[in-house]
């Protein structure tokens, strides 16, 4: 049975959470690979709209890559679930974590 992966993450202004079989460090500094994104295929009338704007969203896409400051949280899980979009409400505990990336080596003065 091969992995899947549910990633949170901040995505403008909101909380993004997608299925995906791959989920690694990426080459490129500061960033999280999500490759193979998951999603229903419906059989019947009902359809999630959000999942729905998520599938347009990354059509076409094979892999992107998210900001590490962006994560919320990664989990290896049995089975995918429904992809959505939630809106970050007054009442979460969730709040982006504002950091300024420097990379590694560099003078943070000059």
């Amino acid at each position: 049975m091969p992995n899947v992966y549910r990633i949170c993450f901040f995505n403008q202004g909101k909380i993004y959470e997608l299925y995906a079989e791959s989920v690694h460090q990426s080459e490129m500094y500061g960033f999280v690979v999500v490759e193979g994104l998951l999603f229903d295929h419906h059989q019947t009338l009902l359809i999630d709209p959000s999942e729905e704007k998520l599938r347009d969203e990354f059509k076409g896409v094979s892999r992107t890559l998210v900001p590490l400051h962006a994560v919320i949280r990664v989990d290896e899980v049995e089975k995918k679930g429904t992809s959505k979009i939630l809106d970050p409400d007054g009442k979460t505990n969730v709040t982006p974590f504002p950091v300024g990336f420097h990379p590694p080596g560099r003078n943070r003065e000059s």
